[in-house]
């Protein structure tokens, strides 16, 4: 099975189709190297419009391929602006709800990133990411939603609501992040000096 950042396609039709191709950021990866791993899934609302974010995000997806098996599905976002009203919003929120949840899988450990939720120290992060993987299936999988947020029936469903920061960050920058603290959480693991 080769490594590809993009999108996972899906029977939703709002789960967005085609490919980035793969580049110097994303090799290929062997069959040999992906057996026993933990599968990481991100869900996440909208395509990076950024080149630096997409930059970004690649490198830290090549850097965890010696961990993890990765997967990014990109969910379509609702075309609503940042000046709508609240209902507006709300509706908006709901319609990208019902796609999260149809693209979730059936058996993981689900952590919803909110503003709102509980703060972790990189080392928490790790000891957590080092749990599911020993102890409860090795799956787990994120949900970073779009410039409104995540609906409550989403985090209803959440095993972990999880907040990086009281700052507050894009959702394009918290995907870029969240990357880097899987990764940050797999070299404490392995006690590889990244993490001081």
């Amino acid at each position: 099975m080769s490594f590809k950042y993009g999108v996972i396609l899906g029977k939703s039709p709002e789960i967005l189709k085609g490919e980035l191709p793969i580049n110097k950021f994303c090799p290929k990866v062997s069959p040999e190297l992906t057996k026993h791993r933990m599968h990481i899934q991100i869900i996440q609302i909208g395509k990076s419009k950024h080149h630096f974010i997409h930059d970004a995000e690649a490198e830290y997806l090549k850097r965890l391929q010696a961990f993890a098996t990765v997967k990014v599905s990109i969910l379509r976002e609702s075309h609503v602006s940042m000046s709508a009203n609240p209902q507006q919003r709300s509706k908006a929120v709901e319609s990208e709800g019902k796609n999260i949840l149809a693209a979730l899988p059936k058996k993981t450990y689900l952590v919803a990133l909110d503003e709102h939720g509980k703060g972790m120290s990189s080392i928490e992060f790790g000891h957590m990411v080092k749990r599911i993987k020993d102890f409860e299936g090795g799956n787990l999988t994120f949900i970073i939603g779009g410039p409104f947020g995540l609906s409550d029936h989403v985090k209803s469903k959440a095993d972990l609501i999880l907040s990086f920061s009281e700052f507050t960050f894009t959702h394009e920058i918290i995907r870029v992040l969240l990357l880097e603290q899987i990764y940050r959480a797999y070299t404490i693991i392995i006690n590889k000096t990244y993490h001081y």
